[in-house]
């Protein structure tokens, strides 16, 4: 409502911009920061000498740096700076407190320091874009909440009646990542920085993607979207295409996105009844999806001859179209016949990256440049330089997509094939690593255009910045206080002229719902808007987690399986230290190519003591669910000294200090301690966990040795971690047989 339309009391006010620029140039640094780190894994795959043979550089360390950086860094940095900018504009009012606002950005660069210092480090809890340790996800928490109390702070003391319908994702967002950290964390703290999931196995895994694709859905997602309906109407100077639609979108999106998560879990040990249900909900999210893409590029109606000469049209046009394309594909990927050839190949690759450095990449950069001029009250110093970044980033996201599309397409129709015999046509593993390699390096060319983008963006940005003026204008507004405001009569919006007439009486007829009078309503009433979405949110999830949770047949036990044993404890813990799993599924699936290749399929049972899982998103390796037995001491010894000695074409890097490095064996009383407050059932021997696990590992030191061996490395980790290694998948082996004449049970049976 504009202020020369109303009588009431006038209040002046300012922005607080001086924010923005912080998170904006937060977001540039970690941008450039994370984009290196992903070069960098490029490099390590096709050449493994770039792992350094340093413990803190190798590809299972440095990945989920390249992702936390990427996601919470970048992206996070970024819809802070989209938020504090947008968000008091709309609402005619400065953030409801300066400190908060300082307190949200100082907190959340020592959060993103604390990961780059740690996760190298090797302090992970292994759950992907989960893991940071427990005294990092508290820090998150804390930090989430002064942004929410700023925010709902604002929106409390606004001067605009309605809330724009960017705000109504911005409110989204703030909830569900809410409620997705606080679950998804959830652990027993058994040191510093070590922590234990409270879930196990099949619960964690299924609570882990529940939050994993709703991190997309919530953090990488509907942030966006609400930046794309107000910095796309602003560079083109048009209203946004249909109200309708954008109501239409929204609660379609934030009802449906939360029921997705299972679909990643397909033939795996998840019950098929929530992947199937996670799956049905994947395709429907194509609809709103495109909806909201539909929106956004019809915005541009009328203004379309601008976008050749607008570079900020450009990146939005793009990343909008990345963003169909994106959203497009997963409903497709998530069809469980499309689903069983791309799992675990590059192909997720390749649509992860279209949606983090297509979708929100060039927003992110569009909105930055958008912003550059009013920011820096100067003019942006380089179009030039902003249009070579659009094209060189725009064609180095496409040059890596493809290569991953055919490396992943090729990876998973070798991994399935049979020659004429009925046997596999490539047994040998590293055979479809050896063919992806030319891939690997296309990839490579391809980020490292992407980031020579980004460093043209930081270089542009920084010279704006430089002609900035001595000193920042900081013009005073004025609009009428809320509270001084008539209500106005309900209005509707046409979605093509965007005219308003008023809505008589307030029965709820078909027309006036379908005219969406109701939701007018609700854009002034801000708590029950917000009730309304926790309530889509949180009954969405409990549809799926109460029976995962409480029906008992959907992990039956399998009275073979026993809990690791203090050593093996102590080598998990290893193997998720060294991130193994970012390269090694634990998850034999129950089709003929798999058990083929692996051995007998996965079952949920065999996971009942795993805090966390450990079933993997992705093979640069083998499956290692039943490697146990497989190979001798000795062999593991040799492969984790030097890989190549093993399998001479091997591209994964060497761990050498696991056979100078000491076991923690103080520590395995307090993890085995934990693992008991878990309700894992450790009986009369919890009280000697060190003693026991000397035990073994002296057992396995001289068996090293007897197989022709180093001595004198029963005391050392790669022991511990060959404990583990040799158990996995062993407990099924020690089932009773059943007794003759009796019908055959499965082991889920058992």
């Amino acid at each position: 409502m504009s202020a020369s339309a109303n009588t009431g009391r006038m209040e002046q006010f300012t922005y607080d911009d001086a924010i923005v620029r912080k998170f904006a140039w937060a977001t540039v640094i970690w941008g450039i920061v994370g984009m290196l780190v992903g070069v960098i894994l490029a490099l390590q795959l096709p050449k493994p000498e770039a792992n350094l043979g340093l413990p803190y550089t190798t590809f299972g360390r440095l990945r989920p740096l390249h992702t936390n950086a990427v996601i919470f860094a970048f992206a996070g940095n970024a819809i802070f700076t989209g938020v504090y900018y947008s968000l008091q504009r709309l609402l005619k009012a400065r953030m409801f407190s300066d400190l908060l606002s300082k307190l949200h950005f100082w907190g959340w660069q020592f959060i993103i320091v604390a990961a780059a210092i740690t996760l190298p480090l090797g302090y992970s809890q292994g759950k992907e874009y989960a893991e940071l340790e427990w005294p990092i996800d508290i820090s998150i928490a804390l930090v989430w909440v002064i942004f929410g109390v700023n925010f709902f702070g604002t929106v409390a003391k606004r001067r605009e009646r309605h809330l724009f319908v960017a705000i109504w994702f911005y409110i989204a967002s703030i909830i569900t990542v809410a409620i997705l950290h606080i679950f998804n964390s959830m652990a027993i703290p058994v040191e510093f920085l070590k922590s234990y999931s409270v879930y196990a196995g099949v619960q964690d895994a299924f609570m882990q993607w529940w939050y994993g694709h709703n991190a997309v859905a919530f953090f990488l997602t509907t942030p966006f979207l609400g930046m794309m309906y107000y910095f796309m109407p602003k560079a083109a100077d048009r209203p946004v295409f249909s109200y309708r639609l954008s109501i239409l979108h929204f609660w379609t999106l934030v009802f449906m996105y939360i029921w997705a998560g299972p679909h990643h879990l397909h033939y795996t040990a998840l019950p098929e009844w929530a992947s199937t249900l996670g799956m049905l909900f994947s395709v429907m999210l194509w609809m709103p999806s495109w909806g909201g893409m539909v929106n956004g590029l019809l915005t541009l109606r009328g203004a379309w001859h601008k976008v050749a000469d607008d570079v900020v049209l450009k990146f939005f046009v793009a990343a909008v179209t990345f963003y169909g394309m994106s959203t497009f594909e997963g409903p497709m990927m998530s069809i469980k016949s499309v689903n069983s050839l791309s799992h675990y190949t590059d192909w997720t690759i390749a649509h992860v990256h279209g949606g983090a450095l297509g979708w929100n990449g060039l927003l992110t950069a569009g909105m930055l440049y958008w912003l550059a001029p009013r920011l820096f009250q100067t003019r942006l110093y380089s179009k030039k330089l902003a249009e070579l970044h659009f094209w060189g980033g725009t064609v180095g996201i496409l040059l890596y997509m493809v290569a991953m599309y055919v490396s992943g397409v090729t990876q998973g129709l070798m991994w399935r094939a049979f020659d004429e015999t009925g046997r596999l046509t490539h047994p040998d593993f590293v055979e479809t690593v050896l063919r992806l390699v030319p891939f690997y390096w296309v990839r490579l060319v391809g980020g490292l255009m992407y980031f020579g983008g980004m460093c043209l963006m930081a270089y542009n940005l920084a010279m704006t910045w430089r002609a900035r003026p001595a000193k920042y204008e900081e013009p005073v507004y004025e609009a009428p206080a809320l509270s001084s405001q008539p209500v106005p009569a309900e209005k509707i919006v046409s979605p093509m002229e965007e005219e308003k007439a008023p809505v008589a009486g307030v029965a709820y007829s078909l027309e006036k719902f379908l005219l969406a009078a109701w939701h007018r309503r609700w854009e002034r009433l801000p708590v029950v808007f917000s009730v309304w979405v926790a309530v889509a949110v949180i009954v969405a999830s409990l549809f799926e987690i109460i029976p995962t949770f409480l029906i008992r047949s959907n992990v039956p036990t399998i009275s073979s399986v026993t809990p690791y044993s203090p050593l093996e404890l102590l080598g998990r813990d290893i193997y998720i230290r060294e991130g193994c799993y970012n390269c090694h599924s634990q998850m034999v699936r129950p089709m003929r190519a798999e058990t083929e290749r692996y051995g007998e399929y996965s079952k949920p049972g065999e996971f009942v003591y795993d805090h966390p899982f450990q079933w993997g998103s992705r093979r640069i390796g083998p499956d290692l669910h039943r490697v146990g037995g497989k190979y001798p001491h000795l062999w593991h010894v040799r492969h984790m000294e030097n890989p190549r000695s093993t399998t001479p074409q091997s591209i994964m890097p060497p761990y050498p200090w696991l056979l100078t490095d000491d076991t923690g064996y103080s520590k395995v009383q307090g993890r085995v301690n934990a693992m008991a407050m878990l309700g894992v059932p450790y009986g009369e021997s919890i009280n000697r966990a060190g003693e026991f696990a000397r035990q073994q590992a002296r057992q396995i030191g001289s068996e090293i040795a007897a197989q022709g061996g180093p001595g004198g490395l029963a005391d050392k980790e790669i022991v511990a971690l060959i404990a583990y290694m040799q158990r996995l998948g062993t407990d099924i082996k020690k089932a009773p047989a059943e007794p003759p004449g009796q019908p055959v049970k499965t082991a889920e049976a058992r």
